[in-house]
Order: structure tokens, then sequence, then C-alpha cells
């Protein structure tokens, strides 16, 4: 089995590289899934493809519509390869439901910018809004709704670029950005982000993975296990946008300090809850500078976990608060109904260019934007 998936997973490599080269006019599609699912689609003259990578404890799917991750599959307790990983089975799908923004990196501001805008250097900038009167993820003009190029790919990691002109969506500066997603022997997703600009800007870009340790597919994850290592969380207004305002998390149904089941305390009476209809925060992590172990992820009825080790100072934590059943189906026609999944975003805090007492989002002519975060996945027996 495993031999048969190295030898599908290189020649399927090889053939979404000799698509990616070809000529943007090129009318053939590709199967590019075990099971003969064509992924494919022509956006702004470009191929959307799909792209794997993997090795014997991990194997990612992932194509160059948002630089977004497909499918994320691993073993369960028992053996069996479980994907973990929100999404759909055709490009098509994803291109016509990005508002979910399923297993995409998001910017160039991942999570909410207040009022839709924010003041560099004495100049106002008026961003896209999509959120009410805020802008979320970048705006209806994000890099989630981009078609990335593929740079590199080999068997266990893929670099992918995009480049932002200035002035889109409402961002100043030409900015060139990557990804590159890298699988490791301890079983984890790494995922690098690099960016540089030729005008003073700010970018702070994450991956929204809707994450289900129990498959994609699975009704909830309230049964899921949760610890994240952060004493405080960044309060928010009724529009979740922050009020500059840091909340101790001790005593509060926001206490993940220690390992806790997700559904414990998300129906208690609290202002906060209420706000985010559930959980929907920054919380402020108590790691200093460097890559560093800040959470983990358990589903007992599989018995996969999920650890997080990032350099960024802030994780948002998503409950699925406004999934629902009349959502679009997603892979092999399955519902993904509310709090069947949840995100676990690593960040600078939301709204950061609008608060001087958060950590800077601020990037520069000459500077180089760099973060690390890994999703590291192992069997508790």
């Amino acid at each position: 089995m495993k031999a048969k998936y190295l030898s599908f997973l290189f020649a399927g490599i090889l053939l979404a590289s000799a698509c990616q080269n070809a000529k943007n006019n090129q009318s053939s599609t590709e199967a590019s899934d075990a099971d003969s699912t064509v992924f494919h689609a022509t956006l702004d003259n470009k191929d959307v493809l799909l792209y794997k990578i993997g090795n014997e404890k991990v194997k990612v799917s992932i194509t160059n519509f948002g630089a977004r991750i497909v499918s994320l599959v691993v073993e369960d307790k028992n053996g069996q390869e479980v994907d973990v990983m929100l999404g759909y089975d055709t490009a098509d799908e994803f291109i016509k439901n990005t508002n979910n923004f399923y297993g995409a990196v998001v910017g160039r501001y991942g999570n909410r910018i207040g009022k839709a805008s924010f003041t560099l250097n004495g100049t106002t900038y008026q961003l896209e809004k999509n959120d009410g009167e805020n802008s979320l993820h970048g705006g209806t003009n994000g890099v989630y709704n981009k078609v990335w190029d593929v740079k590199t790919v080999s068997q266990d990691a893929i670099t992918l670029e995009y480049v932002s002109p200035d002035g889109e969506a409402g961002y100043p500066g030409k900015v060139t950005m990557q990804v590159t997603y890298r699988v490791n022997k301890e079983g984890g997703l790494e995922i690098e982000y690099s960016g540089e600009t030729d005008k003073e800007t700010v970018l702070n870009l994450t991956s929204h993975g809707y994450f289900n340790l129990n498959g994609e597919g699975d009704t909830t994850i309230l049964d899921h296990e949760l610890w994240i290592d952060a004493d405080k969380l960044t309060e928010v207004d009724s529009k979740l946008i922050p009020t500059g305002k840091s909340l101790a998390v001790a005593g509060t149904p926001f206490d993940f300090t220690k390992p806790k089941l997700i559904g414990a305390d998300i129906n208690k009476k609290s202002t906060q809850l209420t706000y985010g209809l559930g959980y929907d925060h920054n919380f402020e992590l108590n790691k200093k500078e460097g890559f560093a172990e800040v959470a983990s992820l358990y589903a007992p009825k599989t018995g996969i976990e999920m650890k997080i080790l990032t350099t960024e100072p802030g994780l948002q934590f998503y409950s699925g608060n406004f999934m629902k059943d009349e959502d679009p189906k997603g892979k092999g026609g399955k519902t993904y109904p509310y709090r069947a999944a949840l995100c676990l975003e690593t960040q600078h805090f939301p709204d950061a260019p609008n608060h001087e007492s958060f950590a800077s989002t601020t990037l520069r002519p000459g500077e180089k934007y760099s973060t690390k975060t890994e999703y590291r996945f192992s069997v508790r027996k």
C-alpha cells in the first residue's frame, strides 16, 4: 500500500508540474485523485491544479488556487487513513465557494481589520468590506481568491508564490509572497510564509484549514480535547473587532490552559461567547520569541492528536459557529453542519494596524516577512 502510494504520488507530482508549465490555453484536463476525480479549472487564464506531497505518516493535497490544502490524510489508532481537512472534490467547487476559506492561505491580512481601514505614515487606506463594515481575511480580493504560481515541487515539499500588485484590495505596495508546505518525518505538516514589499504596508498571512480529527464529514468537534498555552485572550466587541484590551482566561470558558473538551463550556453564559456565537477569538500565546509548541487537539474517537508549533504570537480559535446544513456540500457530497469543524489559525493579532499596543504587522522595503507553523500528527493508543 505504501509503495503503491509513493509511486502514484511521484507520478502525480510530475504530471501536475508538467501541466503547470504548459501554456495557459492548454485544453486538456488531468486526473489527479486516486478515485479519478478530475481536479482542474481555468481562472484568470491560469490552470488550477492539484499537487500531492507526502510520506508514510502524512499525505497532503494542495491546489494553487489560494495555495490551499485540499486534503490532509493521517492514520488513526486502528491504522486506518483519515482525511482530517474539510473541503471539496473539484477545483470548480473551491472557486465557486470562497466565502468559507476552506484550507486557504488568507491575507493580505488574516483575520479582521475594523472599519476596513488603517493609517500608515499619515495615509489612511480604505480596504474592501466583506464582513459588515469590516474587512476579513484580506477582503473579497484576498490572496485566497487568486491562482498562485508553483515555484518548486518535490515528493515532500511544494513552494507557491503570488505577487499582489500595489493597491490590490486597498493595500499599499507590491508584495511578493511565498508559502512552502513540507511534510517531515515526525508526522508534521510545516507551513513557512515569506514576503517582501516595495512600499511600506501590513502583512499577516495564515492558513484557514478546517479540522475534524474524527475525519471530514464527522458532525461535531465538541468531543475534541483542546489545550492552548495562553493565559489571556484579546477582548472583542459585538462585531468581533478588538477593543485593545486583554482578558485573563482563568475562571472563564476560555481557559484551555489544561486540556478540556471543547463542548464543556461553549454554551456557558459569557459576553465574549455571545459576541462570537461560540469561540472565535485570538488567544495571546504565552510563548516569547522563537518556534515553540503552543496548542494541541485530540480526538478520543480516532486517537489522533495534532500539536501546533509556531513562531507567531497569537492563535485564533474558531469553533465553526457559522457553519450550517445549507452550506454547499463537501467532499463526496457530505454535509458539513454547525460546528462540524474548527480552525486554529496562527497569526499576529486581529486589527493590529489600528492598535499600537499589539505586535506590529508593518512590513517595510528591504525587510523580509517570515513566519513558520507546524501541524504535527500522532496517535494515542
